[in-house]
């Protein structure tokens, strides 16, 4: 997979992914339906951290936290590799980043700082009431985004 820049006349195309069926799904519609051969594709991952730190009401344990991030860390970075990988074997022109934090807030930020054409994100399906109390990613990409936002669902 070329990490060369987006060339001035091509479109920017962040793609969110976490490694879910439906992220994957998102991608392959995006590859089917929207992909044109000059985009520069920019897969989005934004791992969160925070299940490492609550072990409970019992103060956490330094050395189980830091084996825990390190595990994440070793799934992200195959995660990350994987990406990279799908890109590369569609053909598409791009690169992977990963940014902790809200993965909503992420995509959002880095499709304004990369000035992305679109967004393209799957969704899980959550129900209407834990979407209602927890709120989704692709709600708050929608609603906080400057560019057109296209949800994937099965």
């Amino acid at each position: 997979m070329a990490e060369k820049a987006a060339s001035s006349g091509s479109r920017v195309v962040v793609v969110a992914l976490d490694g879910s069926e439906f992220s994957q799904n998102a991608f392959h519609w995006y590859k089917q339906h929207v992909h044109r051969p000059d985009d520069f594709v920019i897969a989005v991952h934004s791992p969160e951290y925070h299940h490492c730190l609550s072990a409970g009401h019992e103060r956490p344990d330094i050395k189980q936290v830091v084996d825990q991030m390190e595990q994440e860390q070793q799934k992200k970075n195959k995660m990350l590799e994987g990406f990279s990988a799908l890109l590369s074997d569609a053909g598409m022109t791009g690169k992977v980043k990963s940014v902790i934090g809200n993965p909503g807030e992420v995509i959002v930020r880095i499709a304004d700082e990369e000035n992305a054409s679109m967004i393209i994100t799957g969704a899980r399906g959550i129900g209407k009431i834990r979407r209602t109390l927890l709120g989704s990613v692709s709600d708050y990409i929608v609603h906080h985004s400057h560019v057109p936002v296209t949800v994937c669902r099965r």
